[in-house]
């Protein structure tokens, strides 16, 4: 369904996107990841796509926080790939913290992350894509893009602001046979969410196991985890034919959180 087909997957070197990005490559995509972590780790992973898949998989080490760095990744994985036709934009991070206490510096990097590195790699994408007359951009944003949580409020108000960008892009690129989509899990077990147990736990006076059920799991009625799998399994959806006349949308895959 995908095959000659590039796909970009920010964030990608472990949870949500590397499992969005073996989705892209089983169905015949070649694609590029990004992220941080072990040079070692990440190098496994993307051999892995391609002995997996048979098709190429190329890493690239932007620093999402950087409109340079992003601008420049888009144009060099580009040029190597003949183009980037799906865009991912997933890198994300997360801190908790009351308010008052919230430091200036973390509000700035999840903003720059969560919702400024989404413009930028879309900016510097829909070119390419326009000329081509095909396009997928999808936006992995959160059930906090719909709704909030106390203690995250730079988190929250970087997930509502890639609800309008996804909205206002979409709008921009339907003439030129491009969509843009966002996708909103719950609860995803990911080492983002691991990461912020710890903060939670000191936030709210709670233990870990208190934070998993009765703050995680308590706010969805499955009272289960989404899977990584799930996650991609839409991804790999919105970014085929079928879905050409999804476009602006705002798609919950959250066990029921929002729905109430």
């Amino acid at each position: 369904m995908l095959n000659g087909k590039t796909a970009l997957v920010t964030g990608s070197t472990s949870g949500i996107g590397l499992a969005v990005a073996r989705a892209f490559a089983k169905d015949g995509a070649h694609v590029v990841i990004n992220g941080f972590g072990e040079p070692d780790a990440i190098e496994r992973e993307r051999a892995a796509i391609e002995k997996d898949f048979g098709v190429k998989a190329l890493y690239s080490g932007a620093d999402m926080s950087k409109g340079e760095e992003i601008a420049a990744m888009i144009a060099e994985m580009g040029a190597a790939m003949g183009g980037i036709d799906i865009l991912v934009n997933n890198a994300g991070i997360q801190f908790v913290s009351p308010i008052e206490d919230f430091p200036v510096e973390k509000w700035d990097q999840v903003i720059a992350i969560n919702l400024s590195a989404a413009f930028h790699a879309t900016r510097a994408a829909v070119p390419g894509m326009k000329a081509k007359k095909w396009g997928r951009i999808i936006n992995t944003a959160s059930a906090h893009a719909l709704v909030a949580s106390p203690f995250k409020a730079a988190y929250v108000a970087a997930k509502h602001g890639i609800a309008g960008l996804t909205k206002t892009v979409a709008l921009e690129v339907a003439a030129h046979g491009i969509t843009a989509n966002a996708i909103c899990p719950g609860y995803v077990w990911t080492p983002l969410v691991e990461k912020q147990i710890p903060d939670t736990m000191k936030a709210r006076g709670m233990t870990r196991e208190q934070v998993i059920n009765d703050i995680l799991l308590a706010v969805q009625p499955t009272k289960k985890f989404v899977t990584v799998e799930e996650i991609a399994g839409l991804a790999l959806y919105l970014a085929s034919d079928l879905a050409a006349s999804i476009n602006g949308a705002i798609l919950s895959i959250d066990g029921g959180w929002t729905a109430a």
